[in-house]
């Protein structure tokens, strides 16, 4: 039987759709292809920028961060101790501040018995911390420790004695606070003595430094007790030993103002009155 006109009207309706429905069909599959391909390199743009921005976060604050407990390479005066004090206590036998009866004591520190520093300290800005230091000189506790850190960046010069071991570990079996006598300008002037310590306030202990040229230290943290100043000497100490350089720590070998003196150095010597 020979097809209607209706016949051949109706099949070619039907096949306009069906060609139609395939086209639809084959545009939303290509979208969505389109769409999760978009959505996975998203995905790994985002990635590779939260990396990107973490190994740039990481690497920025490596040198900046404040005062830790460790031999870091940063140029901050660290003290590595017992385990950091709870805020706002001592922990241990902290020597009296009424040691230093409000008066200025004065004495001396003896380096590799040829370097002569002739200090003295305040215990009247720096009570707790001067009768720390003058107790510590009186029962001989000096003696054999190590000035194992020192940093000669432009704007930090420091050199850090008092650790019992040349890694700068060890101390009395105390830390003591509060912070005395710091800098409103977290300026530390050329021969200043002041108290290492790690993030705690609370966690000064046996370590000092000594500014033997005019230094800035990040004072975010509350910064660091002035607890006296050296009063002869320094040029020595300059000649003999900081002028010899460093050896960076292992733990930051980029980081080439920061590390111990090439002079391996031990206070011989220290007297206080």
């Amino acid at each position: 039987m020979t097809p209607s006109k209706n016949q051949d009207r109706e099949a070619r309706d039907r096949l306009r759709r069906y060609t139609a429905r395939q086209k639809v069909h084959t545009s939303q599959v290509r979208r969505r292809l389109r769409d999760n391909v978009g959505a996975i390199v998203a995905i790994v743009v985002i990635g590779a920028l939260g990396t990107a921005s973490q190994i740039v976060h990481t690497q920025g604050t490596a040198h900046s961060t404040p005062a830790s407990s460790s031999a870091s390479a940063s140029a901050s005066p660290t003290a590595t101790a017992t385990p950091t004090a709870t805020a706002g206590s001592n922990t241990g036998d902290v020597p009296s501040k009424t040691i230093a009866k409000g008066r200025t004591w004065t004495g001396s520190l003896t380096l590799n018995k040829d370097v002569t520093l002739d200090i003295s300290l305040d215990g009247k800005a720096a009570p707790q911390a001067a009768s720390v230091m003058i107790d510590l000189i009186q029962k001989k506790f000096f003696d054999g420790t190590s000035c194992w850190r020192m940093s000669n960046a432009s704007s930090a010069k420091f050199f850090q004695c008092g650790a019992p071991k040349s890694d700068g570990t060890g101390d009395d079996g105390f830390q003591f606070g509060p912070l005395e006598n710091v800098p409103s300008s977290n300026e530390y002037k050329t021969g200043v003595i002041a108290m290492a310590r790690s993030s705690s306030q609370y966690s000064q202990a046996t370590q000092f430094f000594i500014v033997y040229g005019d230094t800035f230290l990040d004072g975010s943290t509350g910064g660091y007790t002035v607890v006296g100043k050296v009063t002869s000497g320094l040029s020595s100490l300059e000649k003999n030993i900081t002028s010899k350089g460093l050896t960076p720590f292992s733990s930051d070998p980029s980081d080439t103002t920061t590390g111990s003196p090439k002079v391996k150095t031990t206070i011989t010597g220290a007297s206080i009155k």
